[in-house]
């Protein structure tokens, strides 16, 4: 069955190895033809619906199981009343079984073959990319992308088949196209994107990592009749939490303390954003320790907040959030911040200072020793410079680096960016399908920080790796969805964000 994907559903996240794996075995259990036969009358279904006034479509073939799928797909349009034109590129080498049985049904059926789009297709009318699927390659002059560039100009919206094309599956990066055959700058640029894309069999990670989320367009989702539940996966998408029950006899005592530790000299905001964030997300009590020592010592629109030195704190009650804003003068208070709090936050300069101070990471894997809750929040740079790589590095295997991390690290980290990963060491990794563009602005990652800070207070002192991974997958979860449901005519600002919270 054809489900419109929506946030919140826990579905599990496949790669291209295994994706191409559950596909081998799936077609062992099955009469022959018959999942690519699935595949194709999935997609027409799809395209009756999302074109109920359709009179014509345009079916875009590549040489290999994807072309097959769009070949069953034109099939059945043409048998339902659609007038569809083929174009099916030549493929180097004998098609496979399935593909070689679909391009016949296609021809029996009367379907039109033409080497270019048909002429007179509508906003009404649909087109079907089923060049590449999950097969992506760097593109270069030639059929395939003279192809794309035409599905990119083509008039009538555009279903991707389980993949747009030039996507990569994996990581969600876009392929460029070089040369004479560049798209059309009114649509997509030097990339392709389409209007719905139906996955197939699985849920691929590159549709909701990088740019895939904006390639994809409304994402489809149809398992084909084939049960997922006992295979592993590479991911699981994350799912919303409940809102936080609290007792009548609850009082500030019992809701968590949060201590925020940053705000060095001309940065105390972005540790007054982290304490804001604390403070709406249901904190008992929030202190906020900056490292400026001309900075404020109460807030006039939030009295709630309480001022401290770092010295005054309660370092082993408190839940700690360190390093927003915290500049170089946090790096003398870590080993203190690694060694007392029993849950700790570190984000962005205390992230810095422990990417080049080794004796810091000794802590920090001392901490995980001792069973104590550590969550980094790095950004894709801050983790190149945890992994001594480079952010290009990163964004290629977004799950795999935010799996090293954990694993090397001890702890949970939270990778931050298009398609935010929650890693932690001996659990399945969780992908966050919520949030866009409009996070990317200063201080929405110190809400975040602090948000973070506020639920894990409110977990207690006792917190094993599954429930920090689970607990600050839900917390990201809500922090992009809060983008997500954004009036659009309401600038949004990290301020606004963190006074947006509710639990």
């Amino acid at each position: 069955m054809t489900i419109r994907f929506t946030p919140g559903m826990a579905w599990p996240v496949h790669g291209i190895a295994r994706t191409r794996a559950l596909e081998q075995q799936a077609q062992a259990l099955l009469p022959p033809h018959a999942l690519m036969q699935r595949a194709g009358l999935a997609i027409a279904r799809l395209a009756m619906a999302l074109a109920p006034h359709a009179r014509a479509g345009w079916v875009a073939c590549g040489p290999g199981n994807n072309g097959g799928d769009g070949l069953e797909a034109a099939a059945h349009l043409q048998a339902w009343g659609w007038d569809v034109t083929v174009t099916h590129l030549p493929p180097t080498q004998a098609l496979q079984t399935d593909a070689a049985a679909a391009l016949q049904r296609a021809q029996q059926a009367g379907v039109r073959f033409a080497a270019h789009a048909p002429p007179g297709l509508t906003p009404q009318d649909l087109a079907i990319d089923a060049l590449l699927g999950i097969g992506a390659r760097p593109m270069a002059p030639g059929p395939l992308a003279d192809c794309l560039a035409a599905l990119s100009r083509c008039a009538a919206p555009v279903l991707a088949v389980d993949v747009p094309s030039g996507l990569n599956a994996d990581n969600g990066q876009l392929a460029m196209f070089s040369g004479a055959n560049q798209l059309d700058s009114t649509k997509a640029g030097a990339r392709f994107h389409a209007e719905n894309t139906l996955t197939l069999l699985t849920v691929k990670p590159g549709l909701l990592l990088g740019e895939g989320r904006d390639a994809c367009g409304t994402l489809w989702f149809d398992d084909l009749g084939v049960a997922l539940s006992a295979h592993p996966a590479d991911a699981r998408l994350t799912r919303p939490a409940q809102p936080v029950a609290h007792p009548h006899a609850a009082h500030k005592g019992t809701r968590g303390d949060v201590a925020v530790l940053g705000g060095a000299p001309g940065m105390a905001g972005a540790a007054l954003l982290a304490a804001t964030a604390a403070l709406h997300a249901g904190a008992g009590r929030v202190f906020v320790a900056l490292l400026d020592g001309q900075g404020p010592t109460v807030d006039p629109q939030q009295p709630e907040l309480m001022f401290r030195s770092p010295g005054a704190l309660d370092w082993q009650r408190s839940t700690l959030v360190c390093g927003c804003g915290g500049g170089e003068m946090v790096r003398a208070l870590l080993p203190r911040a690694l060694a007392t709090p029993a849950a700790l936050v570190l984000d962005a300069d205390a992230l810095n200072a422990m990417a080049t101070d080794t004796a810091l990471r000794q802590l920090l894997l001392a901490r995980g020793a001792r069973q104590r809750t550590t969550v980094l929040t790095p950004h894709p740079l801050e983790a190149a410079r945890l992994l001594g790589c480079s952010t290009a590095q990163v964004q290629s295997d977004r799950l795999a680096a935010a799996q090293a991390l954990a694993a090397g690290l001890n702890c949970v980290v939270v990778l931050k960016g298009s398609g935010t990963v929650v890693a932690a060491p001996g659990q399945v990794p969780l992908l966050n399908p919520t949030g866009n563009g409009r996070l990317g602005t200063a201080g929405s990652g110190d809400v975040l920080a602090g948000w973070l800070g506020a639920r894990l207070a409110q977990l207690g002192p006792i917190v094993n790796t599954a429930q920090a991974q689970q607990c600050a997958a839900e917390v990201v979860f809500h922090h992009g969805q809060l983008a997500d449901q954004w009036p659009a005519d309401q600038a949004l600002t990290a301020q606004a964000l963190a006074r947006a919270i509710t639990t």
